[in-house]
């Protein structure tokens, strides 16, 4: 028996809880069934790739090959910035069934190269251009493709050409079910230097606002400083600390905070509860 079967066995016996943690974020929250509140059920225009950025969701979070436990309490992925483009790469871009010429696609390459049944160990790939970003060139150049033309991938876009472009591989392992380490590795292919900000990024979905009474915490999920990194508190999961390093920083990294609410005033025109949103 290898350790493995013996993680699914106790998970299997409820003696150890290894599936608590794993690849669960979605690809893609945008844009789907989940999170539309449409009067005509409208969900590629209702919640659009340009607004998640800026919107909290409801019923869960995505992430570039992000993890969650599995009710997506507490949520971890990075976010990425090549000094090109003009928003952070936070989760998958692509279009809705109103904006590609073969309906709703996905416009990015990545991979899932490895995991274990109980996720114990993982391995997922995320390539990412050193030049901007063709955000509206891939969906105007869909548009004008038409249902009769080719279906228009990222690849086609000349993004990648050079080897200009990162890979950004994710690998997360299991000491126990609740001790994971988390280890991002870029490598660039391009024939020179080029700058990548990675933003480790932890967050809970936002399930304090929504009005469910049996889902609703009674105590708002809460993210603080220590003094080696930062703790998370939720009253269904408890406390969690989140540590990070790297053996290239010469200084001490800056952490950023916010609130996961609605930036309401950039999105539908009216006032934000709080001063601190997406």
């Amino acid at each position: 028996m290898t350790r493995e079967h013996e993680r699914l066995a106790e998970d299997k016996e409820r003696a150890k809880n290894w599936k608590r943690w794993g690849p669960y974020l979605s690809e893609r929250q945008w844009g789907t069934v989940r999170e539309d509140y449409s009067e005509h059920g409208n969900s590629w225009a209702n919640f659009p790739h340009d607004q998640a950025r800026r919107r909290a969701y409801r019923w869960g979070e995505d992430g570039l090959n992000g993890w969650s436990d599995r009710q997506c309490h507490l949520c971890f992925s990075p976010a990425l910035w090549n000094g090109q483009d003009t928003i952070l790469k936070e989760r998958l871009f692509g279009l809705g069934g109103n904006e590609g010429n073969h309906g709703e696609d996905v416009k990015e390459c990545y991979y899932y190269l490895d995991s274990t049944p109980t996720h114990s160990y993982t391995k997922a790939l995320y390539k990412y251009p050193q030049v901007t970003y063709p955000y509206t060139a891939i969906r105007v150049e869909n548009q004008r493709l038409g249902r009769t033309g080719p279906e228009l991938e990222i690849a086609d876009m000349g993004v990648f050409d050079g080897g200009r472009y990162f890979d950004v591989m994710q690998e997360v392992a299991k000491r126990s079910p609740d001790d994971l380490l988390w280890k991002i590795t870029v490598t660039n292919h391009g024939p020179e230097a080029a700058p990548i900000h990675v933003l480790p990024s932890l967050w809970f979905r936002n399930d304090w606002v929504w009005g469910n009474e049996r889902d609703m915490p009674l105590l708002k999920p809460v993210i603080s400083m220590e003094d080696e990194g930062i703790t998370a508190f939720h009253e269904k999961l408890g406390t969690y600390r989140f540590i990070v390093g790297s053996p290239d920083a010469t200084d001490d990294f800056p952490w950023l905070f916010t609130e996961n609410e609605t930036n309401n005033q950039t999105v539908f025109g009216t006032e934000n509860i709080t001063p601190h949103v997406k």
